[in-house]
């Protein structure tokens, strides 16, 4: 079984980050050499007025015969002009670099949501919910500021330097090479620097991660907290979580800042050094007024995006850590593959068998043996067993929500791995033990049984056709609802089908989830009907309804329930005993319960309980 744990984050290098990224939203890239060439344009429009202030000092305000005014006009004029044009490229490749990162971020979105949603519960559970919905959203929306502002600057300031050195070297090579020898020792710090700043915005993506899981666990078990008197404990949970947030980021920061203020202080010895070296050659005759004034312009158009250099190293690695978070998600192998090439499997009367069943959950001990077992179709069976003797397992496998370590699951004959899972999913459908309601009402989550084929023609009718698509679903989710016996319940609920759920089903009991759960599954329509009974914690009104429906639910098709009460094992067609990962008795009840074995003992057991 491969090792299909989440990540805390991909181990690529920044670079290969940057590429993988790129690869999996291609949308980024799109029509990335017009927004080149007009970085480029709006990166030369600025070192336009270096060369107009040089000619209107020299040309114009120390021309030979005195001021001339129409030169210096006309230096202002096209100036003015340059800055002009170079402005409106820089707002087109903003523009464009906005709409060209959304559109791949908003990709990136949807396949890190669609990997999560397709990964097998055991993936999911080596990740607190609200760390693993921190990777879709807060994870992504550091990348979308780096691309959109830290992307920009990158790719403006990146030209500028180099347009700006290109015209340093034109009006002084020596002053050019001051310049770069100052700024050499601050670029080789920033490169041992981005290793620290990478690790340390790693380290508080992961603590954002954490502190949202730890949030969001405490809103959903507000309840169990407030019953339970541990409001202080869980405070200091969140405090912990907070805390370690906080002195993550500002040692981040702190790095960062350290990295600014060098740079800063480069900048403004670099502009002291230009001065007097320029003004030295000048003095020798090697360069004009005009032209020592202009190089000044030029060094600060060259400083600026140096200095630019740590704000931009900061988004990086922020947006990198969070990239990398994200890769982490997409690139977690899959437990439950859909076959490129799987078969359809036709409906009807559906028949299970089980050859030399195993299994072992990730890095722990194996929990199924060998398990051979024949469920005939149209058969209600029930699966008994002790806690952790493996029926649950057993169930989970059948509905392929994992696969098996070895063996086989077969329906009609055909290996689970080899059939379509949209084909399976039309066939098979497990109602778990807390039926999950989503917010909204009672029709609305009823109607979650409704295929998604139907949902898209609905959505591609006109919407007279879609209002008609909504009246034949409302029609189903009632007749689903009286043919399993629930109209006078639904009548009963203060706005019947209309009735709000809530937030997770929490306005309604456990009993009327399971009924709305049950309702849901019926109208599904599954050939094979897989049940983990959840009457035990239910009043006896609402166990008669749940008992009532299930009938009507389980009638003639093939069921496969694991029961926690053995009167569900009595109504049943076959009992399956499970113990210690074994099927270690399979038969009807009444031969069962006479032959002495396992389960003659516990039904004597809760028999004697139940008096």
């Amino acid at each position: 079984m491969s090792d299909s744990r989440i990540a805390a984050a991909s181990s690529l290098g920044v670079l290969a980050t940057l590429r993988r990224g790129v690869q999996i939203s291609p949308q980024i890239a799109d029509g990335l050499w017009l927004t080149l060439a007009l970085a480029v344009l709006a990166a030369a429009g600025r070192v336009v007025v270096p060369v107009a202030v040089q000619r209107t000092i020299d040309d114009g305000i120390l021309a030979a015969g005195g001021p001339d005014a129409g030169r210096v006009a006309l230096m202002t004029a096209l100036a003015g002009g340059a800055v002009v044009l170079a402005g409106l490229c820089s707002a087109m490749v903003n523009v464009r670099l906005f709409r060209s990162a959304e559109a791949g971020l908003a990709a990136l979105r949807v396949r890190a949501f669609r990997h999560v949603h397709d990964l097998s519960t055991l993936s999911q559970g080596t990740e607190r919910r609200g760390a693993l919905v921190s990777r879709v959203t807060s994870d992504v929306d550091t990348v979308s500021l780096f691309v959109q502002w830290g992307g920009i600057m990158l790719l403006v300031s990146s030209l500028q330097v180099l347009v700006a050195t290109a015209l340093m070297i034109v009006y002084s090579w020596q002053l050019t090479v001051v310049v770069w020898l100052c700024f050499v020792p601050l670029f080789l710090v920033l490169r041992r620097a981005q290793r620290h700043v990478n690790a340390a915005y790693t380290a508080v993506r992961a603590k954002i991660g954490a502190l949202l899981g730890a949030i969001s666990e405490a809103v959903v078990g507000a309840e169990t907290v407030r019953a339970y008197g541990v409001a202080r404990r869980t405070g200091r949970r969140i405090d912990a979580a907070i805390e370690d947030t906080r002195a993550s980021q500002a040692r981040a920061q702190v790095l960062v800042s350290s990295v600014f203020s060098g740079g800063v202080l480069v900048a403004n010895l670099v502009l002291a050094v230009v001065v007097v070296v320029g003004t030295l050659l000048g003095v020798g005759g090697g360069l004009s007024a005009g032209q020592v004034v202009a190089f000044l312009f030029l060094v600060q158009l060259f400083t600026g995006p140096v200095q630019m250099a740590t704000e931009i190293l900061n988004e990086l690695q922020n947006a990198v850590a969070g990239w990398r978070r994200v890769l982490a998600v997409v690139e977690t192998p899959l437990d439950v593959v859909d076959p490129p090439h799987g078969v359809t499997s036709p409906r009807g009367p559906a028949a299970v068998s089980l050859r030399g069943l195993r299994y072992a959950y990730p890095d722990g001990p194996e929990v199924l043996h060998g398990v051979d077992l024949d469920l005939p179709p149209r058969t209600k069976v029930a699966v008994v067993g002790r806690t952790g003797s493996g029926k649950t397992t057993i169930a989970k496998l059948v509905a392929r929500l994992m696969d098996p370590t070895s063996g086989q699951v077969l329906l009609d004959g055909v290996d689970l791995r080899d059939v379509r899972v949209g084909s399976l999913r039309e066939r098979v459908v497990l109602v778990p033990q807390e039926g999950f309601l989503f917010d909204g009402t009672v029709a609305d989550n009823v109607a979650y049984g409704l295929r998604d084929e139907r949902d898209e023609r609905d959505e591609r009718c006109d919407a007279v056709g879609a209002e008609a698509g909504r009246e034949q679903a409302r029609a189903r989710v009632a007749a689903a609802v009286d043919a399993l016996g629930l109209t006078d319940w639904v009548a009963d609920l203060p706005a019947g089908l209309d009735t709000p759920v809530g937030q997770r089903g929490e306005a309604l009991s456990a009993g009327e989830r399971q009924l709305v759960a049950i309702a849901r599954a019926y109208l599904a329509a599954p050939d094979l009907l897989v049940l983990d009974e959840a009457t035990s914690a239910v009043d006896p009104a609402t166990e008669v309804r749940i008992a009532r429906a299930l009938d009507s639910l389980t009638s003639g098709r093939s069921t496969l329930t694991i029961a926690h009460r053995l009167s569900t094992a009595e109504a049943s067609d076959l009992v399956v005993v499970v113990d210690d990962g074994r099927v270690v008795e399979v038969g009807p009840h009444a031969e069962l319960a006479a032959a002495g074995g396992v389960y003659a003992g516990m039904h004597a057991s809760w028999v004697a309980q139940t008096r």
